[in-house]
């Protein structure tokens, strides 16, 4: 399927456009506006989280007489931004003019996470992707997805995200991704509130709530601890910190524009004394996946038992009320429960391909995989290695609501092989859980 986007030409003979303009891509060209020649680029990186991809292209004559935008600054209310883009119904680019209505952290929408954006009166249609936003002979930002529901509201990525971005490519070769705290805060808008955690009237901050126990916090912080500074920057009690002339951001914004493995100054409160602690910040990973994007699917047959990791694209398969149609429980997992070590999954009976050899565990789908042989099982692959290398005569699967598998072994394997063949299934499992100790015994022969 061919889609056209648009995207524009920064320094360093790099191409700047959206990441849901280049995900899960198999082949992309580029042709510059008012050229018919199309040329091969690679996408250097992609950024899913704040909606950015850089393309590289080889061919130096593409690059003849190209001239590269320069990065401005975040355009202030009420200023005009045009916005080129490459919409449906037309051949050649189109120009649209907007205002600016609201600089905030709002949802991006391909990456499920909370940046900085600008808001537009103009609409930012499908193939507005990817596109500057320029204000000046400067770029204000990129355009990347509208309001649904409401006409004529864009957003654009502003430039302190665009730069982090590419400076993070620039220094890693990679995507780096946006750091975070890894703490769950609560407002202390609430006088009782403030009182009993001995906040003297004139200081203000966030009660710390949780903390990721993968976060540097995690060993630096505590519940009930206030926040009340990052990095000099004094914190309200409703979250906010000052944003140039008389605007306020969420002070997650500090947060997310920080390098990964920088460290911040945190002013805290802990028992009515104030402290200044060190904290080292770093992107962190939910424990659920938001979104799969550029990556196969994880999954284990073991006679017939169908085993993947927990996600929420999964989850997303229920339809667009999956909040309310999917499993509950799995669904409050997914959005509440945080990691307790490095490479930690949720592994779930997806589903149950029937056999003789598993009949009376069709019911069991949709639940979660504890433990395998009285182990408990860190995530997908470590239960496929775990149920490959039983040595013993009945392997045991433990799952939530107490539910028990238990399968014989040497008849399990043997299943699987005649099940992967009934269903067409080239592998019993994906190649990333594919080991040298395992690739004899998995292929549907």
């Amino acid at each position: 399927m061919l889609v056209k986007h648009v995207g524009f030409v920064i320094s360093g003979k790099r191409i700047v456009t959206n990441a849901h303009v280049v995900a899960d891509h198999t082949f992309v060209l580029v042709r510059k506006h008012g050229s018919p020649t199309k040329y091969r680029a690679e996408v250097k990186a992609v950024g899913h989280e704040c909606d950015l991809a850089i393309l590289t292209i080889e061919s130096d004559e593409f690059w003849e007489g190209m001239k590269f935008l320069e990065l401005g600054d975040i355009p202030f209310m009420q200023e005009a931004v045009a916005v080129v883009g490459y919409p449906q119904g037309g051949d050649n680019i189109s120009v649209t003019k907007g205002v600016v209505s609201r600089v905030e952290p709002t949802q991006y929408v391909h990456g499920a996470t909370q940046l900085l954006a600008i808001q537009i009166d103009a609409a930012i249609n499908p193939g507005n992707s990817g596109g500057p936003a320029i204000m000046g002979d400067k770029v204000a930002g990129v355009a990347f997805q509208n309001l649904s529901g409401a006409e004529n509201i864009g957003y654009i990525i502003p430039v302190p995200v665009i730069k982090h971005f590419v400076d993070g490519v620039e220094a890693s070769g990679n995507y780096s991704g946006f750091c975070s705290l890894g703490l769950s805060c609560q407002p202390t808008e609430n006088v009782q509130l403030r009182e009993y955690f001995r906040m003297r009237p004139e200081l203000t901050g966030v009660l710390v709530s949780r903390i990721n126990p993968l976060s540097d916090a995690y060993n630096v912080l505590k519940k009930d601890d206030i926040v009340l500074a990052f990095d000099g920057v004094p914190i309200a009690n409703d979250g906010t910190v000052p944003f140039r002339n008389r605007e306020r951001i969420t002070f997650d914004h500090l947060v997310s524009m920080k390098k990964p493995n920088e460290t911040a100054l945190v002013r805290i409160l802990r028992d009515g004394e104030e402290l200044e602690l060190t904290v080292t910040l770093r992107p962190l990973k939910p424990l659920v996946p938001i979104q799969q994007f550029d990556k196969a699917p994880s999954y284990y047959v073991f006679a017939g038992l169908v085993f993947v990791p927990l996600s929420q694209p999964y989850l997303h398969e229920y339809g667009e009320d999956w909040y309310n149609t999917s499993p509950r429980r799995l669904c409050e997992r997914a959005l509440r429960e945080l990691p307790q070590k490095p490479g930690q999954e949720l592994v779930i009976l997806s589903q149950v391909l029937m056999d003789d050899i598993n009949v009376g565990y069709e019911r069991l789908a949709e639940l979660q995989v504890k433990k395998v042989n009285g182990i408990e099982i860190n995530n997908l692959k470590h239960m496929c290695q775990l149920v490959e290398d039983c040595k013993e005569d009945n392997v045991r699967f433990d799952l939530d609501d107490e539910r028990v598998i238990v399968l014989n072994c040497s008849r399990a394997k043997t299943a699987t092989s005649h099940i992967l063949k009934r269903h067409r299934i080239p592998s019993a499992m994906s190649n990333d859980i594919l080991t040298p100790d395992t690739s004899s015994q998995v292929t549907s022969g």
